[in-house]
């Protein structure tokens, strides 16, 4: 059993929670019982350790059962030794490290897609994460996500994912401008979303929705420039019709890939 907090295979695992360090290693942190249980089910190939406390493998012994069959290896840990590793105070128990799953633009194309998040300068980990939860949930192809946002393996966009992160094809660090070319190559219109564009409902009357899709997503605070929404097909608003000012990021997304996902199952 893992007992001493400051021991260097304890001080390895939380370095993950820094970027540089994650980038280096290709591995990274997933916390809590939910997210370690997705990683198992779906891309066990990845899980490199899974760290847990006694009383956790109590809780969850379906986590234990799932490590067994994949001949994965857990490791006994005490509370203090989970809480030096990982990046929330109350891990729950269950500490991970997994391998990067990310993939190329190339590889999600050859798959012609009908649904892809395509995330600009996105600084909130938490947004990032939700997002691609959204976009798993509304049965996305993938998420794209710039150089210019927010790492996806950050420990907090990991957390917000809920484990979908393991589920719907990542591509990160890609630059805006040859990915739009790339996708509009690949049949796949680019629709930028900005509260001055055209109306969600009219859209959606038009049929376009039914047909390939890439939303682009930008910044929390600043949306997109005019220069990056210049590089899409369309520029698209989603009506507010009580008198809320402005949806959250998280919120547009959700109704913009809901809406597709509704329009090409209809």
């Amino acid at each position: 059993m893992l007992e001493n907090p400051r021991s260097p295979a304890v001080r390895a695992v939380a370095k993950l929670a820094k970027k540089q360090r994650r980038t280096e290693a290709r591995l990274f942190l997933v916390e809590g019982p939910q997210a370690v249980r997705e990683a198992l089910l779906t891309r066990p190939e990845l899980v490199v350790d899974v760290f847990i406390t006694q009383a956790a493998t109590d809780r969850h012994k379906d986590l234990v059962s799932l490590a067994a069959e994949h001949q994965l290896q857990l490791t006994l840990a005490t509370e203090k030794v989970l809480e030096e590793m990982a990046d929330t105070v109350t891990p729950q128990g269950v500490v991970a490290v997994c391998g990067f799953n990310d993939v190329t633009l190339g590889d999600v194309l050859a798959k012609k897609p009908a649904l892809i998040a395509l995330l600009h300068q996105v600084q909130d980990p938490g947004n990032v994460g939700n997002i691609i939860r959204t976009a798993d949930a509304a049965g996305a192809d993938a998420v794209v996500v710039t150089a210019e946002s927010v790492d996806v393996f950050n420990p907090k966009a990991v957390r917000a994912s809920t484990g979908s992160l393991f589920h719907v094809p990542i591509v990160v660090g890609v630059d805006l401008a040859v990915t739009i070319t790339a996708l509009r190559a690949a049949g796949v219109s680019v629709l930028a979303t900005d509260a001055g564009g055209q109306s969600l409902n009219e859209l959606l009357d038009s049929g376009a929705l039914a047909k390939p899709v890439a939303w682009l997503l930008g910044n929390e605070a600043h949306g997109l420039s005019d220069e990056d929404e210049a590089l899409a097909d369309g520029v698209v608003s989603v009506p507010i019709f009580g008198k809320a000012e402005s949806l959250s990021l998280q919120t547009a997304a959700a109704v913009c890939l809901y809406e597709s996902a509704f329009a090409k199952r209809r």
